[in-house]
Formats: structure tokens, C-alpha cells, sequence
């Protein structure tokens, strides 16, 4: 008997657990997005509507995730492994901490005052930095001053977009 005759006889089996465990990711977050991204208009492809990117990533993201489940029923791969919860909750912590931060906010009696993207730009960097086991701080430091001043240039100065720079110290 022949290999392909004996694993045709088994049937379907996962051969890649973490190719089917990313495909049904991108599926759920495709699911997630189409959603989210229903009560937008879609326009047309001559005037596209505020609807259109979500909803074509969305479809997107859900086909590259059903390839991604096919091929790990087809092709032997990597199997799921446990993984560092250090980057999610730092990564996720530093998003929201720049969230808070860059406009400030008031919740009852804890209010924290708009701190701007001087601040924020590189608080979220330090903190999101933190995930990495190898982190250096000397690094960390330098790269989160040139980022900082790239978004600065880029989103401040560059696009005109109304982004606090430091209300707390400028006025701006």
C-alpha cells in the first residue's frame, strides 16, 4: 500500500496546530471587523465609502485565514506551543497608557491632565520596550527620543493633524 493511499485512509487530521490556531485567528478577527464595519457605507469603486477599507481587509484577513487552516490540514508544520504573556500585557498596557495620556482624562475623583505627545510618544515606547527580555535601556532611550520626534515631524508638522504637542508646557 502505498503512503498516499494509507493517509488518504485516515481521513483529514490537523498536521499544523499552530497554522490552524493563527487561521482560525484571522478568521474570528475577520469576523470581528465585517461587523464592526456593517453600518458603514461601502460607496462604490469610482467614490469609495468610509466602509470600503475595513470591510475589504476584513475579507481579506478571513481568506488568508481559511488558506491557513486548509494548509494545516494538508501540510505538516509547527505544532502550538505556549507563549510569554510579558509582551501582551506590556504591548496592550502601553497602548492604553498612551490612550489615557495623550489627551488626558477624568473618571470621578482620578483625572490625569493632557500630557501630549511629547510625553506620551515616548512613555508608550519605554513602557511597550519592557516586553522584551533582552532590552537594553541605552537603546531603548535613544530610539524612543527618534521615534518620538519622527511622529512629532510626521503627524504634527507634516500632516497638520490636531494632536496635543505638550499643552501642559507649550500651549499646544
Amino acid at each position: 500500500m502505498s503512503l498516499n493511499k494509507i493517509e488518504r485512509s485516515q481521513g483529514l487530521r490537523i498536521r499544523s496546530t499552530q497554522d490552524l490556531g493563527a487561521g482560525v485567528f484571522m478568521i474570528v478577527l475577520a469576523g470581528l471587523a465585517l461587523v464592526l464595519a456593517r453600518d458603514l457605507p461601502l460607496g462604490s469603486l469610482r467614490q469609495i465609502g468610509p466602509g470600503m477599507l475595513p470591510t475589504s481587509f476584513a475579507v481579506f484577513c478571513g481568506i488568508l485565514g481559511l488558506f491557513l487552516v486548509i494548509t494545516s490540514l494538508r501540510f505538516d508544520g509547527e505544532q502550538l506551543s505556549g507563549w510569554s504573556w510579558r509582551g501582551v500585557i506590556f504591548v496592550l498596557g502601553a497602548a492604553i497608557v498612551f490612550g489615557l495620556t495623550i489627551r488626558g482624562f477624568s473618571i470621578g475623583p482620578i483625572s490625569v491632565p493632557s500630557l501630549g505627545l511629547l510625553v506620551s510618544g515616548p512613555l508608550v515606547m519605554l513602557i511597550s520596550g519592557l516586553a522584551a527580555d533582552d532590552m537594553k535601556w541605552k537603546e531603548l532611550i535613544i530610539f524612543s527620543v527618534a521615534m518620538s520626534t519622527a511622529c512629532i515631524l510626521l503627524f504634527k508638522y507634516a500632516l497638520s493633524l490636531p494632536i496635543p504637542l505638550a499643552p501642559w508646557l507649550l500651549g499646544i
